[in-house]
């Protein structure tokens, strides 16, 4: 088996938290901090540093505004990041295709 895909895995999108919330992302448009939160059964601090790790990597946009005079926090996809979640994906079915043939 050719080991070379497994080392251009993204390691951003690759760990298991960042890689459910890239998915629900590319789903969906733009989630809220809670739905994300609330979705995946994470702690506040975890969506936080992951959030916070997409973010830096360009992946993930978050703005934070009031609704009904509440602060909200949402999250979206940069086209760098569904650009790098659709590579990602790519790769991934590259190995299982791999993985079949073998």
């Amino acid at each position: 088996m050719n080991p070379e895909p497994f080392r251009q895995l993204d390691r951003v999108i690759h760990e298991k938290g960042r890689l459910a919330i890239m998915s629900l992302l590319a789903a969906t448009p733009e989630l809220s901090f809670t739905e994300l939160r609330d979705t995946l059964g994470m702690t506040d601090g975890n969506v936080t540093t992951h959030i916070r790790t997409l973010q830096e990597a360009g992946y993930v946009v978050v703005a934070k505004l009031y609704q009904n005079k509440r602060p909200l926090t949402t999250c979206t996809l940069t086209a760098a990041g569904r650009a790098a979640f659709a590579d990602y994906i790519t790769l991934l079915e590259k190995i299982v295709h791999q993985a079949r043939n073998a």
